[in-house]
């Protein structure tokens, strides 16, 4: 492998780390200074409660946009949404409806 992917990837991994690592740090030492002053989710401001359904908004919104505005690409991006509701309402999981989502989309992809 060359340096560049070496590098990428060691910034990858040093940058999923410190998206983990630095959140809890932060409430380790909020939780600390309020020293038993309030419970745990008292204690959690407000929007790092808020902050995990915007960030699976983000993502979805950007992931029901195709790269190519094709045809087909929207072909495929409406029957993987639609693949993915089906399969969430016959299940009521999460693995399941983005395996078949992404199966959906991954077949119209070949096809077309």
């Amino acid at each position: 492998m060359s340096n560049a992917l070496w590098l990428a990837m060691l910034a990858t991994a040093l940058g999923t780390l410190l998206m983990r690592l630095l959140p809890l740090l932060w409430m380790r030492r909020r939780l600390a200074r309020l020293d038993g002053d309030d419970d745990g989710l008292d204690a959690m401001p407000q929007w790092l409660g808020i902050l995990g359904p915007l960030m699976i908004a983000a993502v979805l919104g950007v992931s029901l946009v195709p790269t190519t505005a094709d045809a087909t690409s929207w072909l495929a991006t409406a029957i993987g949404v639609a693949a993915t509701l089906a399969v969430w309402w016959k299940l009521r999981s999460l693995g399941w409806p983005v395996a078949a989502g992404v199966a959906a989309y991954g077949v119209v992809m070949l096809l077309g």
